[in-house]
């Protein structure tokens, strides 16, 4: 039976959304678990139909500009216009799967110990073969605690969460510090803030949410270049565990998918994916030892680095 006891708003970045958004705000109005409100955080007021959005009874809109944008503080600013006991984060590319998505989200908040949740993500109808199995890789159809004792046994898996589809006990976010402000992976860096404070994440498989990337070679690049840049600025959390170990399990069990279905002639193809991905990723952890003008060729991120002087990133 569905648990009402708490009130749940929802928050969604968005930058130059496409028609999913509309896909996402009408499937979250046709939810399970009645959502109090729907807050939009939008970095480019141009790009997004404010009348459409003025025409729906529990969304709101609030802007900032791009240079104030970031993967953490947006996320904070959010969470200033909501009192609910729980906030959703959502990406604007995110639409749930079914209309118990929130329901699943909740559930696990049942356990006092729980402060954070966050569901499975389900690739799209065209997502590529390679991409599909890293999502089922990533999330598997199976529910996960994590808590400190898993730190040994999952690395820097335990750590892992993602803000695509996610939910948050608001008083605890806050009480922990909030988000950090940074280029990427705010989401794991608050999941680690929670197991060192000796309380759980959840994952919850039956939160589901359509959701998954077709990246070129270079945008795979550039992702983790920022993905190393946030490693190598929170070294408290990421240099405690080895990331690489994650990454060369994933290549090694792809490959054997691919040979066990047939698609062997995919291995180059995700040999070259994953060179790209592991030059990024190792350039962004070196990036203070790079000029500024080849940091902004390498991230995917170029306002981060406007909006910050290049003294404070060093």
């Amino acid at each position: 039976m569905q648990d009402n006891r708490y009130i749940v708003d929802v928050i969604i970045p968005t930058y130059k959304p496409d028609e999913r958004i509309w896909k996402l705000l009408e499937r979250l109005e046709k939810q399970t678990y009645v959502i109090n409100k729907i807050i939009i955080i939008n970095t480019d007021e141009s790009c997004i139909d404010t009348a459409r959005i003025a025409e729906m009874e529990k969304v709101e809109i609030h802007h900032i500009r791009l240079d104030e944008f970031d993967h953490g503080t947006s996320r904070n600013y959010g969470i200033t216009f909501s009192n609910a006991d729980i906030v959703v984060f959502m990406t604007q590319d995110a639409v749930p799967e079914n209309k118990y998505m929130i329901e699943e989200l909740i559930r696990p908040f049942g356990d006092e110990e729980v402060y954070v949740t966050y569901g499975r993500q389900i690739p799209m109808q065209h997502c590529t073969y390679i991409e599909a199995y890293t999502r089922q890789f990533n999330y598997p159809d199976t529910d996960i605690v994590k808590t400190k004792e898993n730190i040994k046994s999952m690395g820097i898996k335990t750590y892992f969460s993602s803000d695509v589809c996610a939910a948050y006990r608001r008083e605890r976010q806050i009480e922990l510090g909030g988000f950090p402000r940074t280029i990427f992976n705010e989401d794991s860096i608050f999941a680690a803030k929670v197991i060192q404070a000796g309380k759980k994440v959840y994952y919850t498989s039956k939160a589901c949410v359509i959701h998954s990337h077709n990246y070129t070679y270079i945008q795979q690049f550039n992702r983790n270049f920022d993905i190393g840049v946030s490693h190598k600025d929170f070294e408290e959390v990421f240099g405690t565990v080895k990331s690489e170990d994650e990454g060369i399990k994933l290549v090694k069990q792809t490959a054997k998918y691919l040979i066990g279905k047939g698609k062997w002639y995919l291995i180059p193809d995700m040999l070259i994916r994953s060179g790209f991905k592991f030059i990024g990723y190792v350039m962004g952890k070196q990036y203070r030892h790079l000029p500024k003008k080849m940091v902004l060729r390498c991230t995917s991120t170029k306002q981060y680095w406007a909006k910050n002087s290049w003294k404070e990133t060093r």
